[in-house]
């Protein structure tokens, strides 16, 4: 390990020591934004883990995350609470082995639709079975606070950057850059696509189910509709892609000025945030192709070539 990268970990546990200090000096909306800013780290973060480097864009985050939330709402009141986010990583790994098994070898826009209509059919699955048995919903009534669910996101947060940067110094970090350049070329090469894909996919899933599982107190009444919204799959990528996923801190750059902005726009003009969804597609494809990140290094490429 040099000491650029012992450096960067030190810096990285700072800030995120420093930002855990957050709830002893406000619990009221500050933390609340900030426990939402956290989630979507967590998710775009561990979004960009899988469809970073093999640019695959899945929107199936809705699917596990609404699978964590009714690990919770089903298990909190026989289960410790510390067991259920273990139990909805599991659950999480193993549905997004099988979808991978199935859809990896999809590639483009087929990819796409597949994962988007997942979160719909667990939906569907989730309501047929409430139906039959008479139960609409549920109510995760805890003593947790905000504040714990924070501290918790934190964890999960400082959790999911290093396995980022052990996984962007291993070989599977090396195979996914090959996938992602030329996944012909990857398979000449005696990588095992598939095998690479899907490993990094039920990262992505179970870590995605677990932040569902310690937000379910947050909600207090859980339901299907609100549990497996697909609007919260595309907030993820937007943030992830509004970032840019060239780096590992990337998703955070488009999570903080999003949610800040979505907030506002969720309080004063509640009717136009689909609106804002797409204004933030177009900025991405035609602004920032490379999103935040991309737009840093193109500057300092252009600034650093000129100061030679």
């Amino acid at each position: 390990m040099s000491m650029r990268d012992l450096r960067n970990l030190f810096l990285a546990a700072l800030a995120l020591g420093l930002v855990a200090l957050l709830p002893l000096y406000d619990t009221g909306y500050i933390l609340s934004i900030a426990t939402t800013m956290a989630m979507f780290t967590v998710l775009a973060t561990s979004w960009a883990l899988f469809s970073g480097p093999t640019h695959y864009i899945s929107l199936a985050t809705a699917a596990f995350f609404g699978l964590g939330t009714f690990v919770t709402g089903l298990g909190f009141q026989t289960l410790p609470m510390w067991v259920l986010p273990i139990i909805a990583a599991g659950l999480g790994a193993v549905l997004a082995a099988l979808v991978g098994l199935v859809t990896l070898r999809l590639s483009g826009v087929y990819f796409v639709i597949f994962t988007l209509g997942l979160a719909e059919l667990v939906r569907q699955v989730v309501t047929w079975v409430q139906n039959r048995t008479g139960q609409r919903g549920m109510y995760v009534l805890t003593s947790i606070t905000e504040r714990d669910i924070y501290w918790q996101l934190i964890g999960m947060a400082a959790l999911v950057f290093l396995v980022g940067w052990l996984i962007a110094r291993s070989r599977l970090g090396f195979a996914l850059r090959i996938i992602g350049n030329d996944e012909t070329v990857a398979k000449h090469s005696g990588i095992d696509t598939a095998a690479a894909k899907v490993l990094l996919f039920m990262i992505s899933g179970a870590v995605a189910a677990v932040v569902g599982a310690m937000m379910a107190p947050r909600y207090i009444y859980i339901e299907p509709s609100t549990a497996f919204a697909p609007i919260l799959s595309f907030q993820v990528v937007i943030m992830a892609l509004l970032g840019g996923t060239g780096r590992l801190w990337g998703p955070l750059a488009g999570v903080i000025p999003f949610t800040l902005l979505w907030e506002f726009i969720s309080r004063n003009a509640p009717n136009q945030t689909l609106l804002l969804l797409g204004i933030a597609f177009l900025v991405i494809v035609y602004v920032l192709p490379g999103g935040f990140v991309g737009l840093y290094e193109r500057l300092r490429h252009r600034f650093g070539s000129g100061g030679h």
